[in-house]
């Protein structure tokens, strides 16, 4: 009984000895990652400008009185312009002292006094008449007008649509090349990217000009990008 019961035992242990020995089957699913993307094109129907002013003088009075003059006039005339109350919005305000010399090379204190507000302008064909109007209503500092599409919901899910369908291109294509069969998406991951375009203009004047300031509105570009794995076999 001992003899045959150490038989079993020994043929058990090289069972085990020589499955531990045989080739690895792996557990590990097979996936493929692609990336896609959609553009989507818009033109643009609101604008975002800084419109300010800028006042010098040796007394800090009467800096802050020419400033607050012209800072009005200028909110003024937006708002004659069809701009809304709620549309404009003073963004920073500050005073300083700063040395300066005058023709003879002596030096004295100025008091510099800056004004600036942030407007929404809903109306892009009035916009290069709104900024003559500005200026010559006292504005002399406007920069950084960024051009934007108020609703851009239906456009973001155009490009979504059309990233997934280049990623599902993408996808079957270099299966196809691999000799693979796709199999059920595992993962997706997206970004949105809304690149603006912005145009500057600096400077002003007491007068506006003549004519309208030109304005090229151009076009916006939306872009998504996704991330998808697929299951493959």
């Amino acid at each position: 009984m001992r003899t045959k019961l150490s038989l079993i035992t020994s043929l058990l242990v090289l069972a085990v000895v020589l499955s531990a020995c045989g080739p690895a089957v792996s557990s590990q699913a097979r996936s493929l990652s692609v990336n896609g993307s959609g553009v989507v094109y818009l033109t643009p129907d609101i604008a975002y400008i800084y419109v300010g002013v800028h006042t010098e003088n040796p007394d800090i009075a009467q800096a802050l009185a020419e400033n607050n003059l012209q800072a009005q006039a200028v909110v003024d005339a937006l708002k004659n312009m069809g701009v809304a109350a709620v549309d404009i919005q003073t963004s920073s305000f500050s005073i300083w002292s700063m040395e300066d010399y005058d023709d003879m090379g002596n030096s004295y204190n100025k008091y510099v006094v800056d004004n600036t507000v942030y407007v929404t302008v809903r109306d892009l064909s009035n916009l290069g008449t709104l900024l003559n109007t500005v200026v010559g209503s006292g504005a002399n500092n406007i920069n950084s007008i960024q051009f934007d599409v108020a609703d851009k919901a239906a456009a973001l899910s155009e490009a979504r649509q059309k990233a997934m369908a280049d990623a599902n291109t993408l996808a079957a294509e270099l299966a196809q090349i691999s000799g693979l069969t796709l199999g059920e998406i595992q993962t997706i991951s997206y970004t949105d990217y809304m690149p603006m375009a912005y145009y500057g203009m600096g400077g002003g004047g007491s007068t506006a000009p003549n004519a309208s300031v030109p304005i090229q509105p151009g076009q916006l570009q939306i872009e998504v990008t996704v991330s998808v794995t697929y299951a493959v076999r």
